[in-house]
């Protein structure tokens, strides 16, 4: 490949990859690497400079663009790195025009590289309105499950959060051009979708009428009955629709597995950091999907360490994991965003966050064994993702041997080896 794309963060990241691949293929950009990155943390942004460093040693004639959350909110960070030759927006990155422009700026260079004033393309992500679909025939991983862009941005400010800085609003891609590019991924041989956004469950409200994320997976599954699989990443359990709480209950094509935005299990936490949802609220709506899907998964976010929270506080956290019945957690040790309200409240050391998050993981990989334990003997269907690996409906990772990537396989549970179900 003449452009390489090295992926960081989220999901949504995964398929935008895929367009700028792309697009700066078609704009005839070569020997180019990408580095699409993540601002969700600090330590994201350490591991994408550490990225660049390393990319610029290992290909040392190589030109370096950078792009994702990351360069949208700190451009001038990246643009001063030597290694670094172009910076380009978080929406910028998905057009064609910015692409060719690129390859100007690095067809007419001197010997001494880009002038930093001239390093930066990048336009204001709060004007951002609309979204452009991009319609992709396929992924270059090959791989069976796919993400599709339905969703871009936020209209929430949470107080721990960067992210509306580098994505901008809330904008979605109307339900027919999602149908059309999940049924031209199902053509293609993909078995699984995964509709992806930064605030899916926002999906709609600034489209015509105002569909919902329920009304969406119903025109999926309604008009692209050979999709064998679909899943939804993270939602906020506060904004969702009676629609899809119908399609989860009727529906087996929609797998039974979600994940939810929680946060934390405390409830003056949650204020504090200006969720919309309460403790009981989020114990609640898991009682309720349970109930709709009794063998349903559940995941959640969960940040350990938040500012000004107690060890009674954290406890309700710790607690909740049990209390909604999750089995997948994904513990962020809170991380001071500059800019954000919550990087000026009173902060709790790095050796006390570190305690917590700790704690919380180790409450998360008990919960997850006793899932594994708890699937030997069950029959599930299994996408084999690779030589060596697939997964239940219900995300639960299992290994696997002598089966043909892509397939999905109805198998019985025999055990398993700590981390995974064996067959």
């Amino acid at each position: 490949m003449s452009v390489d794309v090295v992926t960081f963060g989220c999901r949504l990241n995964a398929f935008e990859s895929e367009v700028i691949a792309r697009e700066a293929e078609r704009a005839g950009l070569a020997d180019t690497i990408v580095v699409n990155s993540c601002a969700v943390t600090n330590e994201a942004v350490a591991q994408a400079r550490q990225s660049i460093r390393r990319l610029k040693r290992e290909r040392p004639q190589a030109r370096i663009v950078v792009t994702g959350c990351a360069a949208q909110t700190n451009p001038e960070m990246f643009a001063g790195m030597a290694e670094v030759d172009r910076v380009v927006g978080n929406d910028d990155k998905m057009r064609s025009v910015v692409w060719r422009a690129t390859r100007t700026a690095f067809d007419a260079a001197t010997g001494f590289g880009i002038a930093r004033s001239e390093k930066i393309a990048l336009a204001d992500i709060m004007a951002v309105r609309e979204m452009a679909p991009h319609l992709l025939e396929g992924f270059q991983n090959g791989l069976p499950r796919v993400f599709v862009q339905v969703q871009n941005g936020c209209d929430h400010r949470c107080t721990f959060c960067i992210i509306p800085y580098g994505r901008g609003n809330s904008r979605s891609v109307p339900i027919g051009a999602v149908v059309e590019q999940v049924r031209a991924l199902v053509e293609r041989g993909h078995a699984e979708i995964v509709l992806t956004g930064v605030d899916l469950t926002s999906y709609g409200a600034d489209l015509p009428g105002a569909p919902k994320l329920g009304m969406l997976t119903r025109q999926i599954l309604r008009h692209v009955p050979q999709l064998r699989r679909l899943r939804i990443s993270s939602i906020d359990s506060i904004e969702v629709d009676r629609d899809l709480l119908d399609v989860i209950a009727q529906d087996e094509r929609l797998m039974p597995h979600l994940h939810l935005s929680l946060q934390s299990g405390d409830d003056l936490i949650l204020k504090r950091m200006k969720r919309r949802h309460s403790r009981d609220d989020a114990i609640q709506f898991c009682a309720q999907v349970r109930r709709l899907r009794p063998d349903i998964a559940l995941g959640a976010d969960i940040i350990a360490g938040f500012p000004t929270e107690t060890e009674e506080m954290f406890v309700r956290s710790l607690e909740l994991v049990d209390q909604c019945g999750l089995t997948f957690l994904h513990v962020f040790p809170y991380s001071a965003r500059p800019g954000t309200p919550a990087a000026r409240m009173p902060q709790l050391s790095g050796g006390n966050i570190r305690e917590r998050a700790k704690r919380l993981r180790a409450a998360g990989e008990a919960a997850l064994q006793r899932r594994l334990t708890s699937e030997i003997g069950a029959t599930r269907q299994v996408l084999i993702e690779s030589a060596t690996q697939g997964r239940t409906e219900h995300f639960v990772p299992v290994a696997i041997s002598g089966e043909t990537p892509g397939a999905v396989r109805v198998l019985t549970i025999l055990g398993n080896d700590g981390a995974r179900l064996t067959v």
